[in-house]
């Protein structure tokens, strides 16, 4: 799962409830590889499918998850690529959006470096790849750096979210 664009401090105020709670931090890892994974995932918080797929929904709807899914080797499968933008200050939440806009994005996040907007895209190929490239690159008047990976290393992108 990874979180959508939303606003900081909304996400901050924002108090889940225990079920939210759980699909955010108990399924980063070994999501259910069935046909049915989310009826797997309410036996496990012992709920129904309905309530489970309900409240996913209802956490996209607000913003909290772009989306639910698989993320697959670098390039094994399609196309990827890291990619960079400078971004200059006054816009980066609104080029952060655009760029998260995109279903081939799989997440962005801001940097402390001259080159503050990273991403890192997936497609179905080397072409709809660089076309989504050059369509943000158009589409916000900044340069995107395209940085494809050379050697992979496993990075784990799961997150233990804490609620005060």
């Amino acid at each position: 799962m990874h979180r959508a664009n939303t606003d900081i401090e909304q996400f901050a105020k924002y108090q889940p409830d225990s079920l939210e709670k759980r699909l955010l931090n108990d399924f980063q890892h070994n999501f259910p590889l069935i046909s049915r994974p989310f009826q797997k995932i309410a036996e496990k918080l012992n709920t129904s499918e309905e309530v489970i797929i309900d409240a996913l929904a209802q956490l996209q709807e607000q913003g909290f998850i772009s989306r639910v899914g698989a993320v697959f080797r670098a390039n094994s499968v399609g196309a990827s690529t890291l990619a960079a933008m400078a971004v200059p200050e006054h816009r980066l939440e609104e080029i952060a959006a655009m760029v998260s806009d995109y279903s081939e994005v799989n997440h962005n996040y801001q940097r402390e470096h001259h080159f503050n907007l990273w991403f890192v895209l997936t497609a179905s190929d080397e072409q709809v790849l660089n076309a989504v490239l050059d369509d943000i690159e158009h589409r916000s008047g900044i340069p995107v750096m395209y940085l494809p990976m050379l050697e992979d290393y496993h990075i784990d992108l799961g997150f233990d979210l804490k609620w005060t």
